[in-house]
């Protein structure tokens, strides 16, 4: 078994994701910007330490995943209430996405809440999503396509009622780990077998290639073909060199021009 992993900062004021490797666990954590101008110790978000929090706690590797899930996703809570965060607002609250596969002899256990990705690649050159991740900033991105380019605003301002509103149906729409305990009916958890499996991927929402039509499903077999040519730093580069080309995120609506990256590449 071999390992190629990307953690890379893009072009918001901290890495808010964060990658762990264990022994036979890996696991990717795309932490999100809390609505508030809060900041920590050493200039820390909420989205920073929830993905590290959530990170940390599963990398502990003891117990099922939906064991470590909980614990990730109440040691968010706990850290929150010790600095006097309001948790009764969702806009306040730290949050993040995650997913996390252990490997046992030809077997792989998975877990995954919000829009974190894992994908199984095959030795035919198929390729298999192991979870349905929600897509809750369509409406977003759709608006964002249709008035980008009658401001000069960026997306957070342009469209800050809209992002906040989507804020607000964390795990009552899509899921999320920010210690809330409805979080853990959003939980998506199972095990794979791995014959005929060649790669398995994690990786945050950084890695997706850019869309001009957000409100198209998504096409992921240039993706998997780049990854399967160039490995996951070649992956990277083509991304980052598409996003070069409008830094203003309009072309390709989204809401920074590089996003975080986490991403681990398991080639069995």
């Amino acid at each position: 078994m071999q390992v190629e992993s990307i953690i890379e900062h893009g072009t918001g004021i901290i890495n808010e994701d964060c990658l762990i490797m264990e022994d036979n666990l890996f696991g990717v954590f795309d932490g999100a910007t809390s609505l508030t101008s809060e900041t920590y110790e050493n200039g820390h978000t909420g989205g920073f330490l929830a993905s590290n929090l959530a990170g940390e706690e599963f990398r502990k590797n003891h117990g099922t995943m939906k064991e470590l899930a909980k614990r990730a996703n109440r040691v968010i809570r706990q850290e929150m209430a010790q600095r006097n965060v309001n948790l009764s607002s969702k806009k306040a609250l730290w949050s993040t996405s995650a997913a996390v596969v252990r490997i046992k002899d030809n077997m792989l256990e998975w877990a995954q809440i919000g829009d974190c990705r894992i994908v199984c690649i095959y030795e035919s050159g198929e390729f298999e999503f192991l979870c349905q991740c929600p897509d809750q900033d369509l409406e977003t991105l759709t608006i964002w396509k249709e008035v980008g380019s009658e401001t000069e605003a960026p997306i957070g301002e342009a469209l800050h009622e809209q992002i906040a509103k989507v804020r607000c149906r964390m795990n009552l729409d899509y899921g999320v780990f920010n210690g809330e305990p409805e979080a853990i009916n959003f939980l998506q958890t199972g095990n794979h077998d791995l014959t005929g499996v060649r790669n398995v991927l994690l990786f945050t929402d950084g890695l997706l290639m850019p869309n001009e039509k957000p409100w198209e499903e998504r096409d992921y077999n240039d993706h998997v073909d780049l990854f399967r040519q160039s490995g996951l730093k070649g992956l990277r580069d083509h991304i980052r060199s598409i996003e070069a080309t409008d830094l203003g995120c309009r072309t390709y609506p989204r809401f920074k021009t590089h996003d975080d990256i986490a991403a681990v590449a398991i080639n069995l």
